[in-house]
């Protein structure tokens, strides 16, 4: 299904963290190895907390304050709700252990796999969910309410910085 205009802002996010899955995963897979620049363990750490504090925080804010009470008021999509924000705590886990340095190559791959994991379940099971069954008129709000977030959140632009 096609993205609704307004839920494209949120996938162009998803965009950029499924992009840090890609660079984790390669850096960390000798399948790449001399295809690829190879990142050390503290250089991946670093791009997960630049990509956390420049973008992935505020598509969590904003994420838990307008989008997903909008799909709780979707009764088959409340239980889902509650998994993606389970899903978002182990992330920012994962996430201040990146600041502080203190992942390990295998806790990067199990990162990367979660994140691309919870990406493509909010794409595929909730954006999809709130398309089919969110009537038009509340998913504009919604838009419209999501937009209003991120002009007031302080996010800075162009936050990806991907090798």
């Amino acid at each position: 299904m096609r993205r609704d205009k307004n839920l494209v802002l949120l996938s162009h996010q998803h965009h950029n963290a499924l992009a840090l899955c890609v660079c984790i995963e390669r850096s960390l897979s000798p399948e790449y190895a001399g295809r690829c620049k190879q990142a050390s363990a503290e250089e991946l750490q670093a791009d997960i907390e630049h990509q956390f504090r420049n973008e992935i925080q505020y598509h969590f804010d904003a994420e838990e304050r307008v989008l997903f009470p909008a799909a709780r008021l979707v009764p088959g999509l409340v239980m889902l709700v509650d998994e993606l924000r389970a899903e978002h705590a182990v992330l920012r886990g994962f996430a201040a252990r990146a600041q502080a340095r203190q992942l390990t190559m295998a806790e990067l791959q199990t990162f990367a796999g979660a994140l691309s994991a919870h990406v493509r379940k909010e794409e595929r099971q909730l954006f999809e969910g709130i398309q089919a069954r969110l009537s038009p008129e509340k998913l504009a709000h919604t838009g419209e309410q999501l937009h209003a977030y991120f002009r007031s959140s302080g996010m800075p632009g162009a936050a990806c910085r991907l090798r």
